[in-house]
C-alpha cells in the first residue's frame, strides 16, 4: 500500500542540498523512515540519482547495532562517500540511538562524543547533502540546538491526516471518518482488518515501543505503574483543563498514591518529549496575555488515545477536539485555548466576572481564526449556547464552528461560518470559505 506523504515530501524537496542537516522528527511509527527510505529515495531516483549514492542506515535495526557508537557511525559514512565528484545522500534513522561516549583521545572524563559532533563533522564534507530521523524531541533540545546553531533544519512528521488516511483507505468512504476517530491515523493501522488487529497493534504500540522508550529514555524503570496510571488519567480527560496540581490531586483521591506535582509535570514533559501528547496554553482573548495554568493536553494520535482506554471512552466532542487540534498544528498554525473573561450578575444580583471557552485560537502570520468544536447545532437553544464565547470576541478575525454532521456551509447572522468536519478536514482551504 501506497500512503503519499506530499506534505513532508514537498518540504524534503525543497530543502535538498541546502547546506543544513535535515532533521525529520515524530512519534515512532507515524512513518518517517518510509518517508525517507522510500517516498524521498524514489523521488531522488525520478530525477536521476542512482542508489550507488544514496546511502542508508537504520539505527534501530540490530544488524547495525555497533554504528550506536558515534565513531563507528562516523567511520561507516566517510568509507561510503568513496568519490569526490560526486554527490552522496546520507539517510540515518533513529539518530538519538547514537550512545555518548567519552573522547578516547583527551584525559578529560568530562569531554565526550556524540551524534551532535557526527552530524556536524559529515555536513562539512562538500559532496554529502544530510537527512535524519529521530523520534524524541530531546534530540533538539535547547542545549543540542546552541550546538547546532543553525545547521539544523526540522522536518516534523504526524500520524496521518484525516485526508491521507481517506485517501488510503480502501472501505466505503462513508466508513472513513467512523474508523479514523476510533483508530487513528497510524499508517499501519489502515493494513489492519479488524478491530482486534487494530486495538492489539495499538496498544503493543504503547507498552512495547513509547511506554519502554520513555522508561528506558529518562531511566525511570521502577515507575511505571505511575506512568501508565498518568497516561490513563489525561486520555480520559482530553480536552479537559488540567495542572500537575489537579492530576496529583486526582491520584491521591482515586489511587490513594501521593505524589509531587512537579513530579507529574516532570512525566507529563516526557510524554510530550517522545511526541505521544500536545499542550496547548491558554490565552486571555481580551486581556491579550497568556495563562500558565490550567492548561489543556491532547494525544498526537487520537486510535492511541482510545486503545489506552480500551475504546470505552468514544466521546465524539472530545475525539474531535483532538483531531481538529492535531489538524491545525499540521497546517502549520500555533494554537492556543482562547478564554474571553466578562462580567455578569449572578442569582443574587451580585455582579461576579466569567470565563468561557473558545476551543481554538489559531494564528498564522497575519491571519486569526476563532475555532469551536460542537457535536451538533441542530437547535436554536444548542447554537446559542456553543456560540456564546465566539459573540464576546471583539476583532473581527474570523469564527468558525466544526460540526459533526455533513451540513452545506453556511454564515449566521452574526458572521460565524459553519462547516463539517470531514469537509474542514478533506480541503485544506475550508477555512477560507
Amino acid at each position: 500500500m501506497v500512503i503519499k506523504r506530499d506534505r513532508y515530501l514537498n518540504k524534503l524537496i525543497s530543502k535538498k542540498e541546502n547546506g543544513l542537516i535535515k532533521v525529520i522528527t515524530g512519534i515512532r511509527r507515524c512513518g518517517k523512515s518510509y518517508l525517507l527510505f522510500n517516498l524521498y529515495h524514489e523521488y531522488l531516483n525520478t530525477i536521476g540519482i542512482s542508489d550507488d549514492n544514496i546511502i542508508e542506515l537504520a539505527l534501530d535495526e540490530i544488524m547495525n547495532a555497533r554504528y550506536r557508537n558515534p565513531m563507528e557511525l562516523d567511520a561507516f559514512i566517510r568509507a561510503q562517500v568513496t568519490d569526490k565528484s560526486q554527490k552522496y545522500y546520507v539517510f540515518i534513522d533513529e539518530i538519538q540511538k547514537v550512545s555518548q561516549i567519552q573522547n578516547p583521545y583527551v584525559d578529560d572524563e568530562t569531554a565526550t562524543i556524540g551524534f551532535v559532533d557526527v552530524l556536524l563533522g559529515l555536513m562539512k564534507i562538500k559532496n554529502v547533502d544530510l537527512y535524519v530521523t529521530g523520534s524524541n524531541s530531546r534530540m533538539l533540545s535547547s542545549d543540542i540546538l546552541t550546538e547546532f546553531k543553525d545547521r539544523g533544519d526540522e522536518i516534523r512528521v504526524n500520524p496521518l491526516t484525516y485526508s491521507e488516511f481517506y485517501a488510503a483507505f480502501d472501505g466505503e468512504k462513508r466508513y472513513a471518518w467512523r474508523q479514523y476517530y476510533t483508530y487513528g491515523g497510524m499508517p499501519l493501522v489502515l493494513s489492519k482488518k479488524t478491530h482486534e488487529e487494530k486495538s492489539k497493534y495499538l496498544k503493543d504500540l504503547f507498552e512495547k515501543t513509547y511506554l519502554t522508550d520513555v522508561l528506558e529514555h529518562n531511566r525511570i524503570f521502577n515507575e511505571q505503574t505511575v506512568l501508565e496510571d498518568l497516561l490513563n488519567i489525561v486520555s480520559s480527560a482530553v480536552g479537559s483543563l488540567a495542572n500537575p496540581t489537579k492530576l496529583a490531586n486526582t491520584f491521591q483521591s482515586v489511587r490513594q498514591i501521593s505524589i509531587n506535582p512537579n513530579t507529574i509535570g516532570k512525566y507529563l514533559d516526557f510524554f510530550i518529549d517522545a511526541f505521544i501528547m500536545c499542550k496547548a496554553f491558554r490565552y486571555d482573548i481580551k486581556g491579550k496575555r497568556y495563562m500558565d495554568t490550567p492548561l489543556k493536553y491532547y494525544f498526537t494520535d487520537i486510535g492511541l488515545r482510545n486503545a489506552r482506554l480500551n475504546f470505552r471512552q468514544q466521546e465524539e466532542n472530545h475525539i474531535m477536539e483532538n483531531v481538529i487540534f492535531n489538524e491545525l498544528l499540521v497546517r502549520e498554525y500555533d494554537v492556543d485555548v482562547g478564554v474571553v473573561a466578562y462580567h455578569c450578575q449572578d442569582e443574587n444580583g451580585k455582579k461576579v466576572r466569567t470565563q468561557l471557552e473558545v476551543d481554538f485560537v489559531a494564528n498564522k502570520g497575519n491571519k486569526r481564526y476563532y475555532i469551536q468544536s460542537a457535536l451538533s447545532v441542530d437547535s436554536e437553544e444548542k447554537r446559542v449556547q456553543e456560540i456564546n464565547s465566539l459573540l464576546r470576541v471583539a476583532d473581527s478575525f474570523k469564527k468558525i464552528v466544526v460540526v459533526k454532521d455533513d451540513i452545506i456551509p453556511w454564515y449566521d447572522d452574526n458572521g460565524i461560518f459553519y462547516i463539517g468536519i470531514e469537509q474542514f478536514l478533506l480541503e485544506e482551504n475550508a477555512m477560507e470559505i
